[in-house]
């Protein structure tokens, strides 16, 4: 179930992610394992760490001892970059009074400052990484 900030598949790609970055450090992870250390159906797990290998965010192994892992150290995953690899991109015209048209040109009443949040949301996505994950957490899983 999401939480509702983010659409399912993005929270479940961050869970993922930061479990890897905090459970994983010594070698890969099977995706029975993350599914059950994170509570994310097994099906959706494989979906979505497809999803971030293709992305170049984890590397796959197979085989006896395979599994995932990380490709780059945490401190180079952003978590822009992981809702960008499973599709998330937020809606940049998105008004908060549901208006079709509402830009700095034709702003609703609220636009300054929805406006402004987006951008600091953008900016917390693009520089938040894995190693932030990592320095805080000591639960069963993070997100």
């Amino acid at each position: 179930m999401s939480n509702g900030l983010f659409p399912q598949t993005v929270e479940y790609a961050l869970r993922l992610m930061a479990h890897l970055a905090v459970a994983g450090r010594n070698g890969s992870l099977p995706s029975q394992d993350l599914a059950e250390a994170t509570d994310i159906p097994l099906a959706y797990v494989s979906k979505v760490l497809r999803k971030l290998v293709v992305a170049g965010l984890l590397e796959s192994q197979r085989g006896h001892g395979g599994g995932f892992r990380l490709a780059k150290s945490p401190s180079r995953i952003s978590f822009a970059a992981i809702m960008e690899a499973v599709g998330y991109e937020p809606e940049p015209r998105a008004c908060a009074f549901g208006q079709e048209r509402c830009d700095s040109e034709n702003p609703c009443l609220l636009h300054p400052a929805y406006a402004a949040l987006k951008e600091r949301f953008a900016d917390w996505a693009r520089n938040t990484t894995l190693t932030d994950v990592r320095r805080g957490t000591s639960g069963r899983y993070i997100l």
